[in-house]
């Protein structure tokens, strides 16, 4: 299996997309933590914080009376528990950055993760259909199984080499930029209560509980690869529900509790973190890992038994 998977990885590594994609996430970071040094020195410190603090407070305490979706009500209280949290513990919103501040930003660039894990994934199989190196492979005394294994750990090994390269670039250019690790605690907003949590161990949990999200992006697409032979499909599919399933999640979730059935309300776990709100109130994180399960498992299926029944002759 390891030669498998050594072989499977080689590969990849022997594509020039590889290299550029790597390249566009290294970039990326870049493009990012040139704007948080821009818009950092451009922040001014106000002596009135409280006040304007007070003022939020009372802006969105006036809002909940008003008639919005169940999501923005959540965003909303979080917004006020946070804020009177920090009028009581004397904690000021606005601080310069620092190394941590940036790396916490750059989670939301998993998207890309996602993106070129996907890219990878839909290739993997597909790939060896159109070339016509398949049968290259099943000539070997070794079952379809175990290949479509190897082709699968390969792609998990792949999304995360790209999330340890995001978290430790952004490390390195946010202590360049910003320079010291400055302030680590981070409020997260927990089952309705406001709490002070260390920033590194913080920003670890977001980053591993991220790869989640990446893992099953790539699994949808691993499947489609498998099952229609097809890389432009199962990457055309992938990148559409990449960018846009969880915000049509979100939109019918506004209107319909059954939306916490769909995948894209549960890969992302640190909903129950802190990072942001669950899509439906009441989901909890045992529900996410059940229903996370469910659609691993249906994905696992389609993919095995149309790699391993189907005849590559036709």
């Amino acid at each position: 299996m390891f030669n498998l998977i050594r072989n499977e990885w080689m590969k990849i590594f022997k594509r020039v997309g590889t290299y550029v994609m790597l390249g566009l996430l290294v970039a990326i970071i870049g493009i990012t933590g040139a704007t948080s040094k821009y818009l950092d020195s451009q922040t001014k410190v106000s002596d009135e914080w409280k006040k304007e603090v007070q003022t939020q407070i009372a802006a969105d305490k006036e809002s909940l009376k008003e008639n919005m979706p169940g999501y923005i009500k959540e965003e909303t209280k979080k917004s006020i528990a946070i804020n009177e949290y920090r009028l009581e513990n004397d904690l000021e919103p606005y601080q310069k950055a620092n190394v941590w501040s940036y790396v916490q930003d750059n989670a939301y660039l998993v998207m890309f993760v996602g993106l070129f894990t996907i890219i990878v994934s839909a290739g993997i199989v597909a790939s060896e259909f159109t070339w016509g190196t398949i049968k290259l492979l099943l000539i070997r005394p070794i079952s379809r199984s175990k290949i479509l294994i190897s082709k699968y750990i390969t792609v998990l090994l792949y999304g995360l080499s790209q999330l340890v390269v995001l978290f430790v670039v952004s490390f390195l250019l946010g202590l360049i930029l910003f320079g010291g690790i400055g302030e680590s605690a981070h409020l997260a907003y927990v089952d309705g209560a406001v709490v002070e949590q260390n920033m590194v161990w913080y920003l670890i949990k977001t980053y591993l509980l991220k790869t989640i999200d990446v893992a099953m992006m790539a699994t949808m697409a691993f499947m489609i690869s498998a099952v229609f032979r097809s890389s432009s499909l199962a990457i055309g599919i992938s990148v559409f529900l990449l960018f846009m399933g969880s915000n049509l999640t979100t939109l019918i979730a506004m209107k319909f509790d059954w939306a916490k059935f769909s995948l894209f309300a549960n890969t992302d776990l640190t909903q129950y973190t802190g990072f942001q709100q669950p899509v439906v109130k009441g989901m909890t994180m045992g529900f996410s890992i059940t229903m996370i399960l469910v659609y691993f498992v249906i994905f696992q299926v389609l993919a095995f038994v149309f790699f391993t029944k189907r005849d590559v002759a036709s």
